[in-house]
């Protein structure tokens, strides 16, 4: 097995000069989507506009819903999956960027995945809008070589055209009437005057697309944007969080009944609930929140994965003597989001050494550096070494370097200065009232411009081995390096008792 970045520097992908072969499975012209540029942006404002005036994707959610209902689905939108007792699945979050680092995971995902009984994805399958027309480049191609079926959970960028190519791929849905329109001056009418509009799609585009993925082992219908799959002695429940990551009433009250009952539960969402050291609880309309179905001993979670932040993250919390391990899952192939920004963790029980994250905070650093070092046309004084990155860290955190060094970095003043304009978390307890607006301005504004075609990009997937008895969990990594393609590192790994 190969080194993970826990072992080595080489683990993680720093040094190597053998780019993988993903690069022959893009398309000939692959797109190069930047969060830099206005183009990108505008479309993806309806994120905003629905905070601002009000957020209809309880309706419009409820209305795809009964669509699918009447047209035949279950109405407890549960997928009985005739999987055995020992069964494996994969589970990949926030993917569809079109571009390297989504197509770098590809060949690791397949040798991983060869032979697992379905895949989740866990948000945003496509970016940055959702359009129907983007689904060939960004879900079909990349996956064509998965022998088995996919399932999703929309993120909030494929709301922004209404969830209207999620349903028509996934829940093979015809598009929905026009809703009436909103009465004038109210704030759905403010609203709807920068709403960004679903496009036009090409039929003949969307079957060609289709055909890659076309192998009967492939396909499932999902009863609709959320869903439970009973396979073996799990049921995996998935749910959509929308535009903003609340959970409608109507969703919540199916919520709550799906998850009674003593059968094992893991739930997959769009709005992971433990994350960047903090807990997002994530609200249900009418009262009430996610995190406390989960938590409710009567419904036997034993996992709760969530994509939307574009790395790994695991919380092993201790509710009423037992274990739920909450995991963050989003490093599938959109833009790295920082690590090292993070405080030292220390929420719900859950210390430093108990916590796991991929990247480790010192490449994330590092990467970043590198990034802006080029950005900025300021290499010599941004660009900070694995070891530099790795010690700088360790010493902010107060924490023992996580990857043992052969020749321990010295912390220089210039490593500090560069540690702290990229917003390189610490101690809380040290954490001056300057450094914190500091890292909010810098994860919220300049962590969305990291998209970088060169590796080491730290990609990442799961692959969870079910038996009657326990869930394996393991997180693979995926650096765009020719060394860690084929035979990607196991990054964490943990067992999940199910009795």
């Amino acid at each position: 097995m190969s080194d993970s970045s826990r072992d080595t520097a080489a683990g993680a992908g720093w040094g190597s000069t053998e780019r993988g072969d993903y690069i022959r499975l893009m398309p000939n012209r692959g797109e190069k989507l930047s969060w830099l540029n206005p183009r990108t942006l505008w479309p993806a404002r309806n994120g905003v506009l629905a905070s601002l005036f009000g957020d209809p994707t309880g309706h419009t959610r409820s209305r795809w819903v009964e669509q699918r209902t009447a047209a035949g689905a279950p109405a407890d939108k549960v997928v009985r999956h005739s999987a055995p007792d020992h069964f494996s699945f994969m589970v990949i979050g926030d993917t569809g960027e079109g571009d390297d680092p989504q197509y770098a995971v590809v060949p690791g995902f397949l040798r991983v995945g060869e032979d697992t009984e379905f895949a989740v994805l866990a948000s945003d399958v496509v970016y940055p809008v959702g359009s129907t027309d983007d689904y060939g480049t960004k879900f079909f191609r990349p996956y064509k070589d998965y022998q088995a079926p996919i399932y999703a959970i929309p993120g909030n960028h494929d709301w922004y055209e209404d969830l209207d190519g999620f349903m028509r791929v996934f829940c093979d849905a015809p598009p929905l009437a026009e809703p009436a329109a909103p009465r004038r001056l109210a704030p759905a009418w403010w609203r709807s005057l920068l709403w960004h509009e679903k496009r036009g799609h090409d039929e003949q585009r969307l079957a060609e697309a289709r055909q890659l993925r076309s192998a009967p082992a492939q396909q499932a219908v999902q009863p609709g944007p959320y869903w439970a799959i009973d396979a073996g002695p799990v049921r995996i429940v998935g749910i959509d969080t929308g535009l903003t990551g609340t959970v409608d009433a109507e969703q919540g009250r199916w919520l709550r009944e799906v998850s009674k009952g003593d059968i094992p539960k893991i739930l997959i969402t769009g709005s992971p609930l433990y994350v960047d050291a903090g807990h997002h609880p994530g609200p249900i309309e009418g009262g009430g929140t996610v995190d406390a179905v989960v938590r409710d001993p009567a419904h036997h979670y034993v996992a709760a994965i969530g994509g939307d932040i574009h790395n790994y993250q695991r919380y092993p919390v201790e509710v009423d003597g037992r274990t739920i391990q909450y995991v963050v899952a989003g490093g599938g192939g959109a833009f790295m989001h920082a690590t090292h920004t993070m405080p030292r963790v220390s929420v719900a029980g859950v210390s430093e050494g108990d916590f796991r994250c991929y990247p480790l905070r010192g490449d994330s650093l590092a990467f970043y550096s590198r990034l802006y070092g080029n950005r900025l046309r300021m290499r010599r004084f941004f660009t900070l070494t694995e070891a530099e990155a790795t010690a700088v860290v360790a010493k902010r955190l107060g924490i023992p370097a996580t990857r043992v060094q052969e020749r321990p970095a010295r912390v220089t003043l210039r490593t500090r200065v560069v540690a702290s304009l990229l917003g390189a978390g610490g101690r809380p307890d040290r954490t001056s009232r300057l450094r914190l607006p500091v890292r909010k301005v810098y994860t919220q504004l300049f962590s969305p411009g990291s998209a970088t075609y060169s590796p080491p990009f730290f990609k990442c997937f799961l692959r969870l081995d079910v038996s009657p008895d326990t869930v394996r969990l393991r997180c693979f990594s995926a650096t765009g390096n020719r060394p860690q393609e084929l035979d990607p590192p196991v990054e964490d790994e943990v067992t999940i008792p199910l009795t």
